[in-house]
């Protein structure tokens, strides 16, 4: 279903675009959730731990994959806003060239970063093997996450959020039946983890470009949408481009936290691995509310309605406050016997380790929510400087902290990088947003008395 969301209640369209997202992203951090149980159970706690250091190198590859797609499919929901079809194909049609351009030169640059990254982060020598192991493989195959992500991103700028989930959720029991097949039917250990995420994202791919071209007519290319403007691809590249350096920013922060919590061991890179993964499936909410607004935000760009921009804006805000409310007390209370699921008879070390990294991250969840909201806002509005400055501001404090407050404090240092830097780089966000969104509001006002 397509959502128009240039009229109706914007608590409604927020809620209703995103609810499918929230099942989708789940399932989508479930790929990696499942490898990590798997592996943890079935092959060991060094291979886990491999698996679990390599977070960071994926997270950094991934992001740049994702941000570049983010920001190309903000000028299709301009154009789709704006009603203007054959912008739309065109704007599809440069999309997909420059997501497969830019993707090569990810996939060859990581594979040459992926040794040094692994030193970088003090990578300990037991699990060396496991890590580069699997790395390599996810890293070849990160042309399947690009082509999901730009064919995903495409159906959601024409609000259709559905779709692309139930893709993801068939891929992702998928993902389960090969990881079992390949981990401990034909025993390859973490490759087979690797091969089957790869495997399962490229057939969700597949299905979301098939479905795209014959269910939407707006998306049927011809040859002729794919010569373009020049036009096209500076509007992408801008947008783009700082995404795709804002997240990879944010990435670069996580290898150096990353190489913090390798210098305590693969006890406590374990726990951290557990801990982490349950910090990022209850993110999942809040993340998607960002991921509505940029469509939301898009679309009524183009259709020049800022008003409509304040008035969702605040209300994907409010939902953040409520929602960030709910999933702290759920952590606090159940993260540490969700987060055992990861772990094969843990240490009471352990177990006391997972449990710190959750209970404080449950206390900031507020100020990541009003990340996601104001970063994407701004994204839509063709504002790119701030995000991407927003992304430096993340980078520097998440290091400064990662790197002073353990000497001080220890394992509770490195659990506090990521909260306490959730809370400094939402506030700059939150100023400038404000300051734009009434600048256009008084030339907005400007114009419609002319």
């Amino acid at each position: 279903m397509v959502v128009d969301m240039t009229k109706g209640n914007p608590l409604r369209l927020i809620l209703m675009f995103s609810f499918p997202l929230i099942i989708g992203n789940i399932f989508q951090q479930l790929y990696a959730v499942v490898d990590t149980i798997i592996v943890g159970r079935y092959v060991g706690p060094n291979a886990l731990a491999g698996v679990g250091t390599t977070g960071a190198i994926f997270s950094l590859t991934n992001s740049m994959v994702i941000g570049m797609a983010s920001g190309f499919s903000i000028m299709v929901a301009q154009k789709y806003g704006a009603k203007d079809n054959n912008g739309v194909k065109l704007a599809v049609g440069s999309n997909i060239i420059l997501t497969l351009m830019t993707t090569i030169i990810i996939t060859i640059l990581m594979l040459i970063l992926i040794h040094p990254l692994l030193r970088f982060m003090n990578t300990p020598e037991e699990i060396y093997y496991y890590a580069q192991s699997y790395i390599t493989i996810i890293v070849a195959g990160i042309f399947t996450q690009a082509f999901y992500n730009t064919a995903a991103g495409i159906l959601r700028a024409i609000g259709d959020s559905r779709t692309p989930i139930y893709f993801l959720v068939l891929a992702c029991i998928l993902n389960i039946i090969l990881d079992l097949v390949f981990i401990i039917k034909f025993d390859m250990g973490v490759a087979g983890a690797g091969y089957a995420t790869n495997v399962s994202q490229g057939i969700a791919a597949l299905l979301c470009i098939i479905y795209s071209y014959k269910k939407f007519d707006v998306l049927k290319l011809t040859a002729k949408d794919f010569k373009v403007p020049k036009f096209y691809y500076e509007a992408h590249l801008k947008m783009g481009i700082p995404m795709s350096i804002q997240f990879s920013i944010l990435s670069f922060g996580i290898i150096s936290v990353q190489g913090v919590i390798n210098s305590f061991g693969a006890s406590a890179i374990a726990a951290y691995t557990a801990a982490n993964k349950v910090i990022l499936i209850m993110m999942q909410p809040i993340v998607t509310y960002g991921v509505a607004v940029a469509t939301y935000v898009g679309q009524n760009k183009g259709a020049l309605n800022f008003i409509r921009i304040k008035e969702g804006v605040r209300t994907a805000a409010i939902i953040n406050i409520f929602t960030g409310i709910i999933i702290g007390i759920i952590m606090i209370v159940f993260g540490k016997e969700i987060s055992s699921l990861f772990l094969d008879n843990p240490s009471v070390q352990m177990l006391e380790m997972t449990g710190m990294a959750l209970n404080y991250a449950a206390y900031f969840y507020i100020p990541l929510g009003f990340i996601f909201v104001y970063r994407n806002a701004l994204q839509s509005m063709n504002r790119p400087v701030m995000p991407m400055l927003s992304g430096a501001i993340e980078l520097t404090t998440r290091v400064a902290i990662a790197y002073t407050l353990p000497k001080y404090i220890g394992f509770a240092g490195v659990c506090l990088a990521d909260p306490l830097t959730w809370l400094i780089t939402a506030i700059p966000l939150m100023w400038v947003y404000f300051i734009e969104i009434k600048k256009s509001l008084r030339l907005q006002g400007a114009e419609n008395e002319n």
